[in-house]
């Protein structure tokens, strides 16, 4: 089998672009390469496409490299403006390519630039290993504004330009067969070191609010991305007695709808389903958002939990179905900053 090729998030190329213009802006010569924080803990080298200085400001970019993942973004440039600020810390600012937010909802306020969080902690992170002064950052994507009418981006409410993301700093390649493959082998494992429990986690956000909200080994959490369908297929064939399915009601609640490939590329968004199901449970509609941590957001506590529990009994629901034995199963929904919003099951087992 072919070993697939990793990449680097727009968020590791701007962190990168924004480290060597502070360099330069410091007086340095253009480095070739940068080595920059990742959020794990490692520290990564990237390349520099240029670095210079003009006056008082400087601007650098990082070409983009997806690995052999299939990413619209591969290949695109990401360049950085800094120049100094009056006070503050790190600003912000959308250049050309990189979007503006507009609605509430998303993990940004409106009215900042498309950069999500992890991205921007670690372009920070990367500009203050370099100068602790204030400074304004300009970022920019050449063609970004074309390449955002092929995302999710309008209808989020983001517009002129794509996103800043990540929450890794890597793009992991997707094939759909050696990613099953895996999978098989993390079963595998877990069965082989005993496991009796697993943790199902669509990806990094599920899996970090898994080990941090409960005591687990590190074979018994999986993470499952998209691929629902083959893993709970094959959980019969282990002998596990308890299942914990764990994660954003954004990918969780689609298994309530019946998608079980939750890629947004071939499942619907769970916005609506979610906006109606708390409108039936509440007896009135949630305020409009576009995006499901939005819609759990704007709702009271008391109302929020009450949703999120009884969603997660949904979900539970329809995993208990396609297992079709008597497993027991729980569930647990999580924000993006990983807060239990709800569950529904026994959680002691974790515990």
């Amino acid at each position: 089998m072919t070993r697939l090729r990793w990449g680097y998030s727009t968020g590791a190329c701007a962190a990168a672009a924004a480290k060597a213009a502070a360099e330069v802006l410091l007086g340095g010569a253009a480095p070739p390469v940068v080595e920059v924080p990742f959020p794990d803990g490692t520290r990564v080298v990237l390349a520099t496409l240029y670095a210079r200085r003009s006056g008082e400001e400087s601007e650098a970019a990082v070409r983009k490299d997806a690995g052999d993942d299939v990413d619209a973004t591969h290949g695109t440039v990401v360049a950085a403006s800094l120049s100094w600020a009056q006070d503050g810390d790190v600003t912000f600012v959308a250049g050309d390519g990189v979007g503006t937010v507009t609605r509430p909802g998303l993990s940004v306020p409106p009215g900042e630039p498309a950069v999500n969080p992890v991205p921007r902690e670690m372009i920070r992170a990367a500009i203050r290993e370099v100068t602790k002064l204030p400074v304004r950052l300009a970022l920019s994507i050449p063609g970004g504004k074309a390449l955002a009418e092929k995302t999710f981006n309008p209808r989020l409410g983001v517009v002129g330009g794509l996103s800043i993301l990540g929450t890794t700093g890597r793009v992991r390649p997707f094939d759909p067969r050696a990613l099953r493959d895996a999978l098989k082998c993390s079963l595998d494992v877990a069965a082989a070191c005993g496991i009796r429990a697993p943790v199902l986690v669509p990806g990094h956000i599920g899996e970090k609010a898994a080990r941090r909200h409960f005591r687990l080994s590190d074979p018994q959490v999986i993470e499952v991305a998209n691929e629902w369908a083959f893993v709970l297929d094959r959980i019969g064939e282990y002998r596990f007695d308890r299942l914990l399915v764990l994660g954003h009601p954004g990918k969780l609640a689609k298994l309530a709808m019946g998608h079980w490939d939750t890629h947004s590329a071939r499942s619907p968004g769970a916005v609506s389903f979610v906006a109606a199901f708390a409108e039936t449970l509440l007896a009135r509609a949630p305020p409009p958002c576009p995006t499901v941590e939005g819609v759990l957001g704007a709702l009271p506590a008391p109302d929020r939990e009450q949703v999120a529990a009884k969603l997660a009994g949904r979900v539970r629901e329809a995993v208990v179905h396609r297992l079709g034995t008597g497993r027991d199963v729980a569930v647990a929904l999580v924000d993006m900053r990983g807060d239990i919003l709800g569950f529904e099951g026994e959680l002691a087992t974790w515990t």
